[in-house]
């Protein structure tokens, strides 16, 4: 049975409105789409062409942080939160 490993994927949005996503935990390894939908698909193909790379290329393949566990946490996000500045530092 083939193993299963869960990357964890960081998807921003842009100042023109781009979805970007990438794999911090696999160098070079990002996209970007008009949707979340586009980009987080095209994420997933980003990081099975990655892995398809380090098949085949040792030093590229031993940069790459590889999850230890089949399963793992779910991360569940990251906030822009606005806070009032009283003073300019």
């Amino acid at each position: 049975m083939p193993k299963v490993l869960n990357f964890k994927i960081l998807v921003e949005k842009d100042e023109d409105g781009y979805f970007i996503a990438s794999a911090p935990s696999i160098p070079g390894c990002h996209t970007q789409g008009k949707t979340y939908e586009e980009a987080t698909t095209r994420i997933k193909e980003a990081v099975e062409l990655c892995l398809e790379i380090a098949e085949n290329d040792k030093d590229y393949r031993q940069l790459i942080n590889f999850p230890t566990k089949e399963k793992t946490e779910t991360f569940i996000g990251i906030l822009d939160v606005p806070i009032l500045m009283k003073y300019a530092y």
